[in-house]
C-alpha cells in the first residue's frame, strides 16, 4: 500500500507586527535576493542596502585604476560580499585569475559559493581565508611566485557584518558587543573594555576617533564594564550617550557613540596594525607595472595609506601614485549614503 502520510510542510516566515519587518532576522525577502529581487530593487532605489547584503563603492573608478585584462591574476584582498570581485572577474576572462581573501568564515563561504554560481570555477577564482596583511604568503601559496597584476583592498566594513546585530557591529539594533570580523579569534568589544585602564581607553577614543570627550567617556565606560554593564550594543551606546555633559546636543551625541563603535572595532581588529603590514608587504604581491588600488574610510586609514604609497614611490617600490584622492560621485552618494566617507588612491609597482 502507498504510503499516503502527508508531505512535510515548508517553515513559516518570520513573524512580526505591523507592515514592515524590523528585526535582521524578520527581513527574509532581502536574505534571499535570489526568490525576492523585486523587493531587492526596491530597498536600492530607496538609497538603503538590503539586509545582509552589501553594496560595492566607486566600482567604476576602481575598474578604471586597476583595468582588469583578459588572462591577467588580481587579488581583492578583502573580498566581502563580492561585489568588487564579480566586476573584476569580468574583466579578467577569458584566461584570468582573481584570488579572493578574506577573515571572516561567516561570510567567506557564502560569497565563494555567490561566486561558483555565478560561473566562476576553481581556474577563474581562488578564495582562501586569510587577513590581507598575509598577501604575499596566499599569492605565493596558490603558484603566483612573480605575484599579481593588480591589488583591491577595501577596507570598510562590509554591510554584513554592520547590518547583522548577531555581530555586535552597530548599535541600531542591540546585540552582543563582540565586533570581531572573525569571531572566532580575538578579544570581544566586551572583553577589551574590561581589560583597559582609564588611560588607556581615553588613549584609544582619541587616536582611533578622535573624540573629544575621551577623557569623561573613558572614565564613565570603564566603570561601567568593571560593573559588566556593557555587555551589548544597545547597553554601550546608551552608557556614552549618558555620560556626555547636559549641554552636549542630540545630534554631537550620536556622533560620539559613532567614534565610540569606530574606536573600538578598531581596536578590536587591529586594523591599523594590520594596515601597516599590509602596506609594507603589498609590493612584494605585485609584478613590475601592477597596479594597487585602496579605498579607507577615515583619516587614520587615509593618512597611513598616502604616506605608505609616497615612500614607496621615494624608495623606488612604486613608479607612480595618485597625486588627489578618488571620492564618490554626488549621484552614488545619493544612491547610496555610505559612500560619503570613501577615499580611492593608487599606486603603480616600478
Amino acid at each position: 500500500m502507498a504510503d499516503e502520510s502527508p508531505a512535510p510542510r515548508p517553515p513559516r516566515r518570520a513573524r512580526y507586527r505591523g507592515t514592515h519587518p524590523r528585526r535582521f532576522e524578520q527581513k527574509y525577502k532581502e536574505l534571499d535576493p535570489e526568490k525576492h529581487s523585486e523587493t531587492i530593487a526596491k530597498v536600492r532605489a530607496s538609497g538603503k542596502t538590503p539586509a545582509g547584503q552589501h553594496v560595492p563603492i566607486m566600482v567604476e573608478e576602481i575598474l578604471t585604476v586597476l583595468a582588469p585584462q583578459p588572462g591577467e591574476r588580481g587579488v581583492d584582498a578583502t573580498l566581502g560580499y563580492g561585489g568588487h570581485a564579480s566586476r573584476l572577474l569580468e574583466g579578467l576572462q577569458p584566461g584570468g585569475c582573481l584570488l579572493g581573501m578574506d577573515q571572516d568564515p561567516i561570510e567567506l563561504p557564502k560569497t565563494t559559493e555567490r561566486l561558483r554560481q555565478m560561473g566562476y570555477g576553481e581556474d577563474a577564482f581562488v578564495s582562501r581565508r586569510a587577513n590581507f596583511a598575509g598577501i604575499v604568503d596566499a599569492v605565493r601559496a596558490i603558484g603566483w611566485h612573480d605575484g599579481a597584476d593588480f591589488v583591491l583592498a577595501d577596507l570598510g566594513v562590509s554591510s554584513m557584518q554592520i547590518d547583522n546585530p548577531a555581530r555586535g557591529f552597530s548599535f541600531k539594533l542591540s546585540g552582543p558587543l563582540d565586533m570581531r570580523m572573525n569571531p572566532q579569534k580575538g578579544q570581544s568589544a566586551m572583553e577589551l573594555l574590561r581589560r583597559f585602564d582609564v588611560k588607556k581607553l581615553e588613549s584609544l577614543l582619541i587616536e582611533n576617533a578622535d573624540e573629544p570627550f575621551a577623557g569623561a567617556l573613558a572614565r564613565h565606560l570603564q566603570a561601567k564594564a568593571e560593573a559588566g554593564g556593557l555587555g551589548t550594543t544597545k547597553a554601550l551606546a546608551e552608557a556614552v550617550r549618558g555620560a556626555l555633559p547636559k549641554h552636549v546636543s542630540e545630534e554631537e551625541r550620536e556622533l560620539s557613540v559613532r567614534r565610540v563603535f569606530q574606536a573600538l572595532r578598531i581596536a578590536v581588529n587591529d586594523e591599523f596594525g594590520v594596515l601597516e603590514s599590509f602596506l609594507r608587504c603589498v609590493p612584494q604581491a605585485v609584478r613590475s607595472g601592477g597596479r594597487v588600488a585602496i579605498m579607507t574610510f577615515h583619516s587614520g586609514e587615509d593618512r597611513r595609506v598616502k604616506a605608505a604609497f609616497q615612500e614607496g614611490l621615494q624608495n623606488g617600490s612604486y613608479s607612480r601614485i595618485a597625486s588627489e584622492v578618488i571620492r564618490a560621485s554626488r549621484k552614488e552618494i545619493q544612491a547610496n549614503p555610505r559612500a560619503s566617507s570613501a577615499k580611492l588612491r593608487w599606486a603603480v609597482r616600478a
